[in-house]
């Protein structure tokens, strides 16, 4: 659970929403720190094969959300990955993506 401006946002529902998207073959959606809401929504997006990443593509999956989605779950940023990182089993391994955002800080939400 992601809590931003004391509001509990919930990982799989913004995933659900964001892999209906035609563009995206994968995804992965967790709080960053943010030093105004404790936390901050971050999507990281594996593109469907023969879609390019970008800025581009960030804005349309944005757009994709407006009226599936409150706002206020909408992630502030999207990064582009080539593959999600999984175990063997297919688990994903979110922690390995949330690592780098946390690094220096004295607690991990």
């Amino acid at each position: 659970m992601i809590i931003s401006g004391g509001a509990n946002i919930y990982p799989a529902e913004v995933e659900a929403e964001i892999i209906m998207h035609p563009g995206v073959a994968d995804v992965a959606v967790f709080g960053i720190p943010d030093d105004d809401w404790g936390e901050s929504v971050k999507a990281v997006v594996e593109p469907a094969a023969g879609v390019s990443p970008g800025p581009d593509l960030a804005a349309d999956i944005l757009a994709s959300l407006t009226g599936r989605l409150s706002k206020m779950k909408w992630p502030r940023s999207i990064d582009f990955i080539e593959q999600l990182p999984r175990d063997p089993s297919g688990k994903l391994l979110k922690r390995r993506l949330r690592e780098p955002y946390w690094q220096g800080r004295d607690t991990v939400i």
